[in-house]
Parts: C-alpha cells; sequence; structure tokens
C-alpha cells in the first residue's frame, strides 16, 4: 500500500484543482484531512486519464474518510448483483499510469486542506 499527500489551496473564488503523482493500484481510501477550507466545500475526485468518478461530496465540513468502491459487471455488461437481494456488488476502482484529480469548490478564499489517497499496489 502506498500514501500520496495531495493538499490543496483555492484561489480568491474558492475553487481549486490538484494532482496526485501517477499512480497504479486499486484505490484503497481517501482522506480528507480539513486545515481551513470553508465549511460546505464540494469536492469531486476523478481519474484524469479517463474522468472515472471516484468521488464526490458535497456540503463537507469535517475532516472524514472515504472508502469508493465501483459497481461491477457480468461479461455481457449488466450489472452484478448479489443473488437474493438484487444488490450491487462493488469492488476497488483499478488506475494504471494515471493521477488522481482533485477538484474544490466553494472552499473559501486562499484556504486549504490536504488529501491523503490510499493505493493498494
Amino acid at each position: 500500500m502506498r500514501r500520496y499527500k495531495i493538499p490543496v489551496i483555492t484561489a480568491a473564488d474558492g475553487t481549486a484543482a490538484a494532482y496526485s503523482p501517477r499512480v497504479a493500484g486499486k484505490v484503497h481510501s481517501i482522506h480528507y484531512v480539513k486545515t481551513d477550507f470553508a465549511d460546505g466545500v464540494d469536492v469531486t475526485i476523478t481519474a484524469e486519464a479517463t474522468g472515472e468518478s471516484i468521488l464526490a461530496k458535497s456540503d463537507v465540513n469535517a475532516s472524514a474518510v472515504f472508502y469508493p468502491r465501483a459497481a461491477t459487471h457480468g461479461q455481457d455488461g449488466a450489472a452484478a448483483l448479489y443473488a437474493a437481494g438484487g444488490v450491487g456488488v462493488l469492488d476497488k476502482i483499478a488506475l494504471a499510469s494515471d493521477r488522481v484529480k482533485i477538484v474544490v469548490a466553494a472552499g473559501g478564499n486562499a484556504k486549504s486542506g490536504t488529501f491523503h489517497v490510499l493505493i493498494d499496489e
């Protein structure tokens, strides 16, 4: 497992974009550590190359930990479901020589926070 620490500082309009180095593996977790972002900050985290959604959270007020997962599919393209309940089967999101892109909105003028992205190599 490898940890990538990504500090993010907003511009005057409260927005920012930051990137991890290139990573390869599965996203295990994302830890958001609030420094002084405004309450109600919006965070969108994607894979840079494909735009695949990793995490989207609105109105975040405090430090938090997230374990994002994606839906899986059978070979026919249909959603994979647990037999009895019809609940979707989820798995870790895979990245290959890609960067994690973190976009912040409504963070406040020149405010900051840090994201720790744990990648299971």
